[in-house]
């Protein structure tokens, strides 16, 4: 069954900071749904993450994910240097 969710919202995590985007109305196919549920917010509010404004999460994620394509291509450049192939994704 398809899934239609309105006041949605998106959380992106970055470390221990988190930010959350207002999205407004998604619909989901079914055949995408794992899993769905509500948030304990009595929970949630005894995390260890602090919360950041959006700007400051998709900075943080523009880095993180900076740093990682770095990270791959030194370990790409690695392997050739050895003599391996590496699968292009």
């Amino acid at each position: 069954a398809n899934l239609v969710l309105h006041q949605t919202v998106e959380r992106i995590h970055v470390g221990k900071k988190y930010g959350d985007i207002p999205r407004g109305i998604f619909v989901v196919r079914g055949e995408n749904v794992v899993l769905l549920g509500e948030i304990d917010l009595e929970k949630e509010s005894d995390t260890p993450l602090q919360q950041v404004s959006i700007e400051e999460i998709l900075e943080e994620q523009r880095v993180e994910q900076q740093a990682k394509q770095e990270s791959e291509k030194l370990k790409v450049q690695a392997l050739k240097e050895r003599g391996l192939s590496v699968p292009r994704a």
